[in-house]
C-alpha cells in the first residue's frame, strides 16, 4: 500500500482515501479489523501519529469504530459502503470534469472522449 504521497493534500487524508478505496473495492471487508496504528504506519511508511489522525478522521466520518482494547474495525453496514462508493464516485467525476474544463473541453467533447477511451479499453481487455 505504500506509495508516494502528493504535496497538495495532507498525508493523513491521502491514507484515509486509500483505506476508503480498499473498503469500497472489498479488499477490506465489513467488520474487519484494521491493522494497528503501528503496523499501518510501517506499511505506509509514515509516522504513527499520522495514522492515529487518519483513524480518527475515518471514525469521525462513520466508516470505522474503535473498540477499546481490541482495535479499529470497519463498520458492518452495507448501506454505509454503498454511500461511500457513491461519494467517491462523485468526487472522481467532479475532479475529472473540472480538469477537462480547465483544458477547454465542452460537455460533448468530454462525453465523446470518455466513450472513445472506454471503447479502446474494451479492445484491450
Amino acid at each position: 500500500m505504500s506509495d508516494d504521497f502528493h504535496a497538495s493534500k495532507p498525508i493523513y487524508l491521502q491514507v484515509a482515501d486509500r483505506i476508503c478505496y480498499s473498503i469500497v473495492r472489498g479488499e477490506i471487508k465489513n467488520g474487519e479489523k484494521l491493522p494497528s496504528v503501528r503496523e499501518m504506519a510501517v506499511e505506509m511508511g509514515v509516522n504513527p501519529n499520522t495514522i492515529q489522525r487518519t483513524y480518527a478522521e475515518i471514525e469521525r466520518d462513520g466508516m470505522v469504530e474503535t473498540r477499546r482494547g481490541q482495535g479499529t474495525f470497519v463498520k458492518n453496514d452495507p448501506a454505509l459502503i454503498a454511500s461511500l462508493r457513491t461519494r467517491i464516485q462523485t468526487e472522481v467525476i467532479e475532479t475529472f470534469v473540472e480538469n477537462m474544463k480547465e483544458i477547454g473541453l465542452s460537455r460533448t467533447e468530454m462525453l465523446a472522449a470518455v466513450q472513445q477511451f472506454l471503447m479502446k479499453q474494451g479492445e484491450a481487455e
